[in-house]
C-alpha cells in the first residue's frame, strides 16, 4: 500500500502508463475525423467538423467520469428520481439539483481540460430524452450533441454511455429490464441518439455495470434486499403500475437475458449510425479473491461476471473494466474485510491493487482492449485519494509493460456527486463542490493525476 511518504510512482511505472510505451501498447482504435454537416440553425452547436482538433485522438485516453442522475439534477422523470420519492425510499436523501450539471456543463467541461485530461466520460438521460414512450425531444438531444461539441472545442473525447442505472419512468412501469420488449426499446434510443451524437463520438458503452444487480445480490444483506424488493411495490403503486421495475432492484433473473440482448441491439444500433469509433460495455468487476478451502470464487464469477464477458467478446470493440476493491469469497460467500484493514466510505477494503487483477481477468476472459471506465475511492481525505491513484496507476503500468492492450484510465470521478442510495455523503471527486453555491474546487488529486495525464510525470 502507498503511504503519504511516498506517493509517486517510480520512473518505469510512469512512462509505462504516460504514452510513452511501446506503440504497440498503446495503440488505440482512432476515432475517425468528425464528418462535414450541414450548417446548424441559428443558435445550434458549430459540427465536430469546426471544433479544435483532439491531441488525444490515437493514443491513450486519459479522463474523468460523471452520470447524468447523479450531477445534472432535476430528472423528474426517472425511474431512480420516483424511487428517492417514495415515502418509504431505500436512498438516504434525494438527488435535487444534484451539481447543475445540466446548466453548467460548459464550466465542467472547461475545467477537466484545463486539468490535463484528454477525455470526458459522460452519460445520456434516457428519461430526457424519450420522456414518453416514442415521443423523443430533439431539444434534449440537441443538449447532449452541446454537450459533445463542448467537449471536442476543449480538445476532450466525448465517451458516452448510453444508460448508467437511471431509465425512464415510463420504462420502469412497463416492467423496465424484466420486459422481453426492452430490448427493441433500447436499440431504438440509440439510434435516434447516435443519429444526432455520432459523428462526435470517440467512445461509447452501451450499458454501465449491467451485472451490478447480480453482484449485490453477493453483497448486500438479505433485510437490505428485501427493503429493495418492497421498494419496488411501492414504486409500482405510485406509477399506476403492476410490474414496476429498475436495474438495481428487480428481479435478476429476468433481467439478465433482456440486458444481454439490449447490449447486443444496442451495440448494433450504433455501429450503424454515423460515427467510426469503439463500442462496448462497462462491467463492474472486483478483484476477488479465495478465502479458505471451497471458495464459492468460480460461483460468483459464473453468476456475476462470465455471460457479460462472453457478451462482449461477442458483441464489443472493448470491455469496459470498473474496479473499486477487492472481495475475499469463503465457501459461504463474501465475507467482511480483514480485522484493522482501512475501509473507505463505501465500507469497503482501501485496495487500489485490485485493478491491476481485474484489468488481466477481463482481458484474458475476451481478447479485447481494454478502458479502464471508473477506478477511484470514496474517501474525505484526499492524501488517501492520491495513494490509491497512484497504487492504482502502477498496476496500469504493470499491464502495459506486459503488452497488455490497455487503452485508457477513466477516473471516477470528476466530482463529489449523488452516489445513488447513499446520498451525497461518500466523496469520489477530484472537484469538491459546495451544493449551495455550486462552486466546483479541484483538489490536490486533480491537479496530480492531470499532470500525469499531461506529461506523465508523477508529483515529487
Amino acid at each position: 500500500m502507498m503511504t503519504k511518504s511516498n506517493p509517486g510512482l517510480s520512473r518505469r511505472d510512469v512512462i509505462a502508463v504516460a504514452g510513452l510505451a511501446p506503440a504497440s501498447a498503446l495503440a488505440a482504435p482512432k476515432p475517425a475525423a468528425p464528418k462535414p454537416a450541414a450548417p446548424e440553425a441559428a443558435g445550434q452547436t458549430k459540427p465536430a467538423a469546426q471544433a479544435k482538433a483532439n491531441g488525444g485522438q490515437g493514443g491513450f485516453l486519459w479522463g474523468v467520469a460523471t452520470a447524468g442522475h447523479q450531477v445534472e439534477g432535476g430528472n423528474l422523470n426517472s425511474d431512480m428520481w420516483l424511487l428517492e420519492h417514495l415515502a418509504h425510499s431505500p436512498f438516504s436523501e434525494k438527488s435535487g439539483d444534484a451539481l447543475d450539471h445540466y446548466h453548467r456543463y460548459a464550466e465542467d467541461i472547461a475545467l477537466a481540460a484545463k486539468l490535463g485530461f484528454n477525455t470526458y466520460r459522460f452519460s445520456i438521460e434516457w428519461s430526457r430524452v424519450e420522456p414518453e414512450p416514442g415521443e423523443f425531444s430533439a431539444a434534449e438531444i440537441d443538449h447532449y450533441r452541446r454537450m459533445c461539441a463542448a467537449c471536442r472545442e476543449h480538445g476532450l473525447i466525448p465517451a458516452l454511455t448510453y444508460n448508467h442505472f437511471s431509465a425512464p419512468r415510463w420504462f420502469a412501469a412497463q416492467g423496465g429490464w424484466e420486459n422481453p420488449e426492452a430490448p427493441a426499446l433500447f436499440a431504438r434510443y440509440c439510434e435516434k441518439v447516435t443519429a444526432r451524437l455520432g459523428e462526435f463520438a470517440g467512445l461509447a458503452s452501451t450499458l454501465n455495470e449491467p451485472n451490478m444487480g447480480l453482484l449485490l445480490q453477493w453483497i448486500l444483506p438479505a433485510p437490505v434486499l428485501q427493503q429493495m424488493r418492497a421498494a419496488m411495490v411501492d414504486a409500482a403503486k405510485a406509477a399506476a403500475s403492476d410490474r414496476f421495475s429498475a436495474i438495481m432492484f428487480g428481479r435478476q433473473e429476468l433481467m439478465l437475458p433482456n440486458l444481454l440482448a439490449a447490449h447486443r441491439q444496442g451495440y448494433a444500433a450504433i455501429k450503424a449510425g454515423p460515427g467510426d469509433f469503439p463500442v462496448g460495455v462497462s462491467l463492474s468487476l472486483i478483484d476477488d479473491q479465495p478465502l479458505g478451502p471451497n471458495s464459492r470464487v468460480a460461483d460468483k464469477r459464473r453468476q456475476c461476471y462470465e455471460p457479460w464477458l462472453a457478451a462482449a467478446a461477442a458483441d464489443g470493440d472493448f470491455i469496459g473494466v470498473q474496479t473499486y476493491g477487492r472481495a475475499r469469497i469463503d465457501d459461504k460467500g463474501q465475507v467482511e474485510p480483514p480485522p484493522g484493514a482501512e475501509l473507505t466510505q463505501m465500507g469497503e477494503e482501501f485496495y487500489p491493487q485490485a485493478l491491476e487483477r481485474t484489468i488481466r481477468y477481463a482481458y484474458a476472459a475476451t481478447h479485447k482492449p481494454v478502458y479502464v471506465t471508473e477506478n477511484g475511492i470514496a474517501t474525505e481525505d484526499d492524501d488517501r485519494r492520491i495513494a490509491y491513484i497512484n497504487e492504482a496507476l502502477k498496476g496500469v503500468g504493470a499491464c502495459l509493460a506486459d503488452g497488455l492492450p490497455v487503452r485508457g484510465y477513466i477516473h471516477w470521478s470528476l466530482m463529489d456527486n449523488f452516489e445513488w442510495v447513499f446520498g451525497y455523503r461518500p466523496k469520489f471527486g477530484l472537484v469538491a463542490v459546495d451544493r449551495a453555491t455550486q462552486k466546483r474546487t479541484p483538489k490536490p488529486s486533480a491537479r496530480l493525476l492531470g499532470e500525469i495525464a499531461k506529461s506523465g510525470r508523477a508529483p515529487s
